[in-house]
């Protein structure tokens, strides 16, 4: 079982992940990791904490000569800014002569800031805002990269573009999936219409001088999957509800689609669901075609060979500088909201980890589906798997 489990806090010393279920022999090394997080930290819009940070994986277990063990996988991603804080962020108790930094106690409304508290029994929500800080995601899509390693060796690719901030909307009509990594890696927004692009760049700058914040909505797209990944079965197996939850797990995430998701509603089925072909004729091993793909690469909960696309809704970042109201909870006493160094705009990053959470589940899939202690084994499985649904597709008909 693909699984991983993350800690750390914002301005702590490091961001720490656990990796479990790669299988021995996957040929690992930090550069292609390290390409995503520095994706993470890019994108217009972002704030001042992305210029103290120059994110980079340490790998501290579970690889050996740059092939992995089949053992956890141990990976930290320091915090450069942790220098500036080890008085306010210290794990010891602090000496004598020294007093702790004054609590913060004025949630920010649409952070996790006083429900936090209230849950945990909090008086200072630095408490609560260090660890659901979407600094955090960092470790995200560094298992995210390890996922991306893997899936590379059946052939799967993922990626991700912007379709929409402040209700500017890409014109994404014509574009060209298999080539969507290198047409967005030059935006500044991740976009993939250059005219879209200056109007999101300008409504971020009128944004940051109203003291504002911009939300918006990204796409991603995972090539090459094979048919049978997920079941059916059970509620908790289905690749839908997989990628919804790991899509939504990130922070400012408010709504998720699949394929045609919400637009669904609005046409007959007539129009909704994507017809069967059968070629003979092709000389690939797709001899079973679809007209269209409004399902997104999903039937009944179970990937059907299609290109999987699915889409996310993130809400505008909730650290405004032009402070909202709120309560002080100590004093009861209405005041602005706490504020702190924050973004305009995340949406480009927030893509960035949401093709890294798509790729965690889907590694997690494969994993499943093709079990092997090593790398090798889990090949053969899926060759067998793939040659048999080749040979259900090229056979004579009786």
């Amino acid at each position: 079982m693909f699984r991983f489990l993350t800690a750390g806090e914002s301005h702590g010393p490091a961001l720490t992940t656990i990796i479990e279920g790669v299988p021995a022999g996957l040929q690992v090394v930090a550069e292609p990791i390290n390409a995503q997080l520095k994706r993470r930290q890019g994108g217009y819009g972002r704030g001042a904490r992305q210029k103290i940070e120059t994110d980079t994986v340490e790998f501290l277990s579970g690889i050996r000569f740059g092939r992995t063990l089949g053992s956890p996988i141990t990976m930290v991603v320091r915090n450069r800014d942790w220098a500036n804080w080890t008085t306010k962020m210290s794990v010891e108790p602090l000496p004598e002569d020294q007093t702790e930094t004054p609590a913060i106690s004025i949630p920010r409304p649409g952070h996790a800031d006083y429900a936090g508290m209230m849950k945990y029994n909090h008086d200072d929500l630095r408490n609560v805002l260090e660890r659901a800080s979407a600094r955090n995601t960092a470790t995200q899509v560094a298992v995210g990269g390890l996922a991306k390693i893997l899936l590379a060796e059946f052939g799967i690719t993922v990626a991700s573009h912007v379709v929409n901030i402040g209700g500017i909307r890409a014109n994404i009509d014509n574009i060209d999936l298999r080539t969507l990594a290198e047409v967005t890696a030059e935006s500044q927004v991740s976009v993939a219409d250059r005219d879209a692009e200056e109007k999101i760049i300008a409504a971020i700058d009128e944004a940051k001088y109203r003291g504002d914040t911009l939300g918006g909505t990204f796409e991603v797209v995972a090539l090459g999957l094979p048919v049978g990944l997920g079941s059916y079965a059970h509620w908790d197996s289905r690749i839908d509800g997989l990628i919804a939850q790991a899509l939504m797990s990130i922070q400012a995430i408010k709504g998720v689609e699949i394929g045609i998701g919400f637009g669904a509603a609005d046409i007959p089925g007539s129009q909704v669901h994507d017809a069967f072909f059968y070629d003979a004729s092709a000389t690939d091993e797709a001899k079973f075609r679809r007209g269209s793909n409004n399902a997104g690469g999903t039937e009944g909960g179970i990937s059907n060979g299609e290109p999987l696309v699915v889409r996310a809704v993130m809400k505008p970042i909730a650290t405004l500088m032009k402070q909202l109201p709120s309560v002080n909870l100590k004093t009861k006493e209405g005041v602005p909201a706490f504020a702190e160094r924050s973004d305009v705009c995340a949406v480009p990053a927030a893509a960035v980890v949401g093709e890294a959470m798509v790729a965690i589940v889907l590694a997690q899939l494969m994993c499943d589906k093709f079990a092997g202690d090593s790398i090798a084994e889990m090949h053969d499985n899926y060759n067998a798997y793939m040659t048999r649904v080749r040979d259900r597709s090229a056979a004579t008909p009786a």
